[in-house]
């Protein structure tokens, strides 16, 4: 027997990779939803690479009750008027927002760091899913600091258009093919021109002057890795369709040389190590994309600070940045917890 599955917010980016990612992993499911806004309801979408195409239903008159699991893609407006109502109804919420990630009653889960978190779900019957930056940050901390103990993490990101919904991608076409043809290139969804430019805003400025973003990838990480990890945070968007990239500086309390880090890396779970010190030997956004792997990359010692490693660290955000995590905090449910199928 399997789950009935509620994707919510089916029409978008993320909604739609969780449908093709809960085909493609052949999730037991019995029936699935596909549930959208107003506007959307009767729209069709695809379960992946099925054939099946699921009609949209408004998200105003469905009811929860008697559905297994809730997967949330439709932004923190929606979460906040029917995740409850979900939750109430008997049906557990995976919610991709910014919402509940901090609430001390939602676990914050990423499967291969903090699978244990999930027990406490039935305080509020929801489970967070973190910011698509600091998912794949924490799958590369987590082995490295079970093994020497992180201090201090300093990480820049490289986060695409995609990260921003299918209005930034559509922003970055449009804005390359102006540029390319000589036409005015308007900034409307981010803040300044994005084609063949990087901008370093994403989200709203904070009174420290530190963006929402950043606050979010330093408290999300503390919350699933270890409160005790320092983390520094800047978050720039740049003109690359799918795959986020970070740049990691790592402060240790133990000794850890690069080769015992890629020794480690190349086994951990959820983690692809490609780093040949060598032209081309590194994983780079375009090569991520479609990939359920968190990349890594240029491992090496930093002789500034004891105890110092560098890295670079690639992923699809589209994936385990956001689907993919969904619907593995789901298997993870169904393992610990619902035990259908």
């Amino acid at each position: 027997m399997g789950y009935r599955v509620a994707v919510v917010g089916a029409t978008g980016n993320v909604g739609r990779e969780m449908l093709a990612i809960l085909a493609e992993r052949e999730f037991p499911m019995d029936e699935v939803a596909a549930i959208a806004s107003s506007r959307s309801q009767g729209t069709q979408v695809e379960l992946g690479d099925t054939g099946k195409m699921l009609k949209c239903r408004n998200i105003e008159h469905f009811d929860f009750s008697g559905w297994d699991i809730a997967l949330f893609s439709a932004g923190s407006d929606p979460a906040k008027d029917y995740a409850p109502k979900a939750a109430a109804a008997g049906c557990v919420v995976i919610d991709n927002s910014s919402l509940y990630r901090m609430d001390p009653d939602v676990p914050l889960i990423v499967p291969e760091v903090n699978p244990d978190a999930i027990d406490g779900y039935k305080k509020k019957n929801i489970i967070a899913n973190p910011n698509c930056s600091t998912a794949q940050l924490v799958v590369a901390l987590k082995p490295l600091h079970d093994a020497a103990k992180i201090k201090r993490c300093v990480v820049s990101t490289y986060q695409s258009v995609s990260g921003a919904g299918k209005a930034g991608m559509d922003e970055l076409f449009e804005q390359s093919r102006a540029i390319f043809v000589g036409d005015p290139v308007e900034p409307s969804k981010f803040t300044k021109q994005i084609a063949f430019n990087v901008i370093p805003h994403i989200d709203v400025f904070m009174d420290d002057g530190s963006t929402k973003e950043e606050w979010k990838m330093v408290v999300e990480t503390k919350k699933i890795l270890d409160p005790k990890v320092k983390v520094s945070a800047t978050c720039v968007r740049v003109p690359v369709f799918v795959g986020h990239s970070e740049s990691i500086n790592l402060e240790f309390e133990n000794e850890i040389s690069a080769k015992e880090a890629q020794d480690i890396l190349r086994e951990a779970p959820g983690c692809m190590l490609v780093d040949k010190r060598e032209d081309g030997g590194y994983v780079t956004p375009v090569e991520c994309a479609g990939d359920s792997a968190t990349f890594i990359s240029r491992v090496r010692e930093d002789p500034t600070v004891d105890n110092g490693l560098v890295l670079w660290c690639v992923s699809d955000n589209l994936r385990k940045g956001a689907a993919l995590n969904a619907v593995q905090i789901a298997e993870l449910l169904g393992r610990r917890h619902l035990q259908k199928g």
